[in-house]
C-alpha cells in the first residue's frame, strides 16, 4: 500500500492510501455490501458505511499510478469546494475516471464489479488514521492479496480503455500501432489529460 499526503487540503481529506489488490475473490459481495450500505439506517447502517468507506476501482481500467492519482486529486478539489457531483469523495473518483458526465455509468464501469479480480481500494481521510490501520481495515474487506501497484503493468485492460475513451480512431494511436508500447503511453497520456480536464470542460 501507498500513502500520499496533501498539505494544502484540509486535514480532513489531505492523507489518501492506496492498495493494489490482485486475485480478489469476493468482489460480487463486495459489490453487494455497498449497495446494502447504501441505504442501510441507524447504527447497523453507520457501521457498514464506514466498513466500505473506500473507493474499490476496477483496476484493468487504470493505464497509470498517474490517472489514479489525478482521478482523486479532482476529487479532494471538489470535496474542498464543496463541489462534489456524487455523494461521496470516493464515488468521486469514479465519476472522474469516466470520460462521460454519467454517474450511474461512471459507478457500473469503474466501480467493483461481480467479476473483478484487480481492484484499486482509496481511502481519503485525514492523518490521524494510520496507514497501518487503514490497511488493516481493506483486508479485512477484501479477500485479496495486496500487491505493489507496479503490478499495475500487467492488469490494464488497454482494449477496454481505448473503447471507453473513444480512441479507437485516434490518428496519433493508429500511427503507433505497430508499437504497443508508444501506443500506452500515447493512451495513459490522453486519458490522464481527459481526467484533469473534466472539471473544466463540464
Amino acid at each position: 500500500m501507498e500513502s500520499l499526503n496533501f498539505p494544502h487540503f484540509e486535514a480532513k481529506h489531505s492523507q489518501v492510501h492506496i492498495a493494489l489488490f490482485r486475485g480478489v475473490t469476493n468482489a460480487a459481495a463486495l459489490k453487494s455490501r455497498i449497495v446494502a450500505a447504501a441505504t442501510a439506517e441507524g447504527e447497523h447502517g453507520e457501521k457498514e458505511r464506514e466498513a466500505v468507506n473506500f473507493a474499490f476501482i476496477d483496476a484493468r481500467l487504470i493505464t497509470s499510478k498517474l490517472h489514479l492519482e489525478t482521478a482523486i486529486h479532482q476529487a479532494i478539489i471538489a470535496e474542498s469546494q464543496n463541489g462534489l457531483r456524487t455523494r461521496t469523495v470516493h464515488s468521486e473518483i469514479l465519476y472522474n475516471l469516466n470520460p462521460t458526465h454519467n454517474i450511474t455509468e461512471a459507478i457500473r464501469r469503474y466501480g467493483v464489479s461481480g467479476t473483478n479480480t484487480d481492484v484499486f481500494v482509496v481511502r481519503v481521510d485525514s492523518p490521524e488514521l494510520s496507514s497501518e490501520l487503514v490497511e488493516e481495515k481493506m483486508k479485512l474487506e477484501v479477500s485479496g492479496n495486496v500487491v505493489p501497484i507496479a503490478e499495475l503493468e500487467s492488469v490494464t485492460d488497454w482494449a477496454s480503455v481505448k473503447k471507453y475513451h473513444k480512441l479507437n480512431n485516434e490518428v496519433a494511436i493508429k500511427e503507433v500501432a505497430n508499437d504497443p508500447l508508444r501506443e500506452r503511453r500515447i493512451v495513459d497520456n490522453i486519458v490522464v489529460s481527459s481526467v484533469a480536464m473534466k472539471s473544466v470542460m463540464g
